[in-house]
């Protein structure tokens, strides 16, 4: 009876420790998932405009700069994107795409359509004309503008752009952990991208286009940037819609010899997303483009973020759009400041 009883109390320590380390993990994610909720329900607006209702953020003064996130993004994520990219002198305008948050899904929800949203939201905002910069999926509306609307456009950056190619086109990353992580997106699975994180976060890394050596081999500024990448795509049933969209793209050959504006087109070798094929494709379409290629650092360009904010100021300074960098205050955007010479840099 004694050791029965002792069997008895042990499984019951058992299952209290047990009970207590799930109500510790709730706890953790809860914590974190009431976070990331309340941070994207604060610091936005909604904007009804004769596209629907568009939600976007803004930052800073300056020139005009409309920043397109990419998949798994947002107005937080544009925010972002352009303060690694370009710093102070601007004034920033991150809308959600289509999908995203607070925009909802139209009836038609095309880059072309995200194109002409865009271009009503700056209407809107009294901006006659940006910089736009595009990243991955963005980079698929911000080409669309510069089509459709080319006097809004004043210089196109397109980062890792998740474009068009004739033979080798953009893609989900094929590992079985991608596969994984494309459930988790297309349940929206709050709890589960958490936990994923939490203990596989290789799994999201390669999720996210990034080879997981190339984040174990970066600083460590470069390491907590890719987590909070991560984490920045909480919460995930928020954003999966737009990833949806954005997962399933419908595209096609655009007349891109007929963009006028100066554009720079970036991308790496190892970009598991393969955006390589469609950089270039844009970047010798494009009348005047420049085309920047890393050897490594993956969708999201890891380790390259000084260089690749670099080359963004220097190109925006040859535009005439800014003063190229480290030569004093920012210059206003010159309409018709001739485009730089084609030409294709690798690092």
């Amino acid at each position: 009876m004694a050791a029965m009883g002792r069997i008895g109390w042990t499984l019951s320590a058992v299952f209290i420790a047990i009970a207590v380390a799930v109500g510790m993990v709730f706890l953790s994610y809860s914590n974190d998932i009431d976070r990331a909720r309340s941070a994207v329900a604060n610091g936005a607006r909604i904007a009804n405009t004769a596209a629907g209702p568009i939600e976007y953020a803004e930052r800073g003064d300056g020139i005009p700069l409309l920043s397109i996130h990419g998949a798994g993004g947002g107005w937080d994520q544009g925010l972002t994107n352009v303060a690694d990219l370009v710093g102070s002198g601007f004034r920033v305008v991150a809308p959600s795409r289509f999908g995203y948050l607070g925009t909802p899904i139209p009836a038609d929800a095309s880059p072309a359509a995200q194109a002409d949203a865009h271009m009503v939201l700056l209407s809107q905002l009294q901006i006659d004309k940006a910089v736009v910069v595009g990243v991955s999926a963005g980079a698929r509306s911000a080409i669309e503008l510069a089509l459709r609307h080319p006097d809004r456009v004043s210089a196109l950056v397109l980062i890792v752009p998740g474009t068009y190619a004739p033979e080798s086109p953009v893609m989900v990353e094929g590992s079985r952990g991608s596969a994984f992580a494309f459930w988790l997106v297309n349940t929206g699975a709050d709890f589960a991208w958490w936990a994923t994180e939490k203990m596989a976060p290789s799994v999201l890394m390669r999720f996210l286009g990034v080879p997981p050596e190339v984040v174990e081999a970066a600083a460590a500024t470069d390491r907590n940037r890719v987590t909070a990448i991560i984490r920045s795509v909480e919460p995930l049933s928020q954003r999966f819609p737009g990833i949806n969209i954005d997962s399933a793209p419908n595209l096609h050959r655009l007349p891109l010899d007929n963009i006028a504006a100066p554009t720079l087109v970036v991308s790496a070798q190892d970009d598991l997303f393969n955006t390589l094929p469609a950089a270039t494709f844009a970047a010798r379409s494009i009348p005047g483009a420049k085309l920047v290629v890393y050897d490594t650092g993956g969708h999201l360009l890891v380790g390259r973020g000084e260089k690749v904010k670099k080359a963004v100021s220097d190109f925006l300074g040859q535009t005439g759009t800014m003063e190229p960098s480290g030569s004093g205050a920012r210059t206003p955007v010159r309409p018709n400041s001739p485009a730089p010479a084609v030409s294709s840099t690798r690092s």
